[in-house]
Parts: C-alpha cells; structure tokens; sequence
C-alpha cells in the first residue's frame, strides 16, 4: 500500500509521461491486460486513457486493471489514471520510494 508521501512522489513523475495505452469499446481483455503486464514490469509506472465510447468509466477501468495486473492506482483525474507496481526483478527497478 502505498503512503500519501509515495503516491504524490508517483504522480509526478507521472506528469510528464505520454498516454501510451487505451481502454475502448473493446474494453479490458486478455490482450490489454498482458500489455500492461509487460510494460509495468519495465517501466512501473505507466498511464492509460479511457475513450469516450468505453462502457467504463475511468475509476472502474483502474480499479479493474490494477486488480488484474496487481498494481496500484496512483491516480484518476478526468479519462485518465495512473498504475504502478515494483518491478519484480531488482536491476530493472526504475522508481525509488522512500
């Protein structure tokens, strides 16, 4: 769980990160979910966008997903939110938390 200190800390570093994946109307499948997998066990921290045609709402898609992947939301402001989890493998860490 993380602390309100750590959360702040992730979000913003997250300020400056893209929007590199989306929930559609396709919603959250196998697919998706195996993506941000991967792409969390990179980067540990990464932000998605819900378009408008979702049938979920940005807090359902994060709850949803950080469930699925076994990260933590960051944040959720508008169509977008922000999920982390620790990189398993030590060298790969790339976020420090105090």
């Amino acid at each position: 769980m993380l602390t309100s200190k750590q959360r702040a800390h992730l979000r913003s570093i997250a300020q400056s990160y893209n929007t590199i994946f989306f929930v559609g109307k396709q919603g959250i499948g196998e697919e998706l979910v195996k993506q941000l997998d991967d792409v969390l066990n990179c980067r540990e921290l990464i932000k998605v966008g819900v378009q408008e045609n979702c049938e979920f709402t940005a807090r359902e898609a994060a709850d949803q997903l950080a469930e699925l992947t076994k990260s933590e939301v960051v944040q959720v402001i508008g169509r977008k939110f922000v999920l982390w989890r620790r990189s398993k493998d030590p060298k790969k860490r790339v976020i420090e938390l105090e």
